[in-house]
């Protein structure tokens, strides 16, 4: 899903990033510049949060189509947001959460 230029960027300390950005914001004088907001730390963040998935991928024996890939991996992120409670429904069960979730979330 594409929603057109971020206006914010979080990344980490690194050069690449940063250089990157900072051409783009020189090339597009007529749009809106992007903000970038540097986190020493944010990488580890992701990589912290993505390390159950990471484990189940391995043992996996891989993906043949991106199509199933993609989806997969959607209901593994899904499975994992549940776990951790970050979706909190007093009403319904996990499978009732799990099963009426939309399986297009972006990874």
């Amino acid at each position: 899903m594409n929603n057109g230029k971020p206006k914010v960027i979080y990344i980490h300390k690194g050069g690449a990033y940063t250089s990157g950005i900072k051409t783009w914001n020189k090339r597009s004088c007529k749009v809106k510049k992007i903000k970038v907001h540097q986190c020493k730390y944010l990488n580890n963040l992701v990589e912290q949060e993505h390390r159950t998935i990471k484990r189940r991928i391995t043992i996996s024996s891989g993906f043949k189509e991106f199509e199933s890939a993609q989806m997969t991996l959607a209901g593994m992120e899904v499975v994992h947001i549940i776990r951790k409670v970050q979706i909190i429904d007093s009403k319904s069960t996990v499978f009732k959460t799990f099963f009426h979730w939309p399986l297009n979330v972006q990874i």
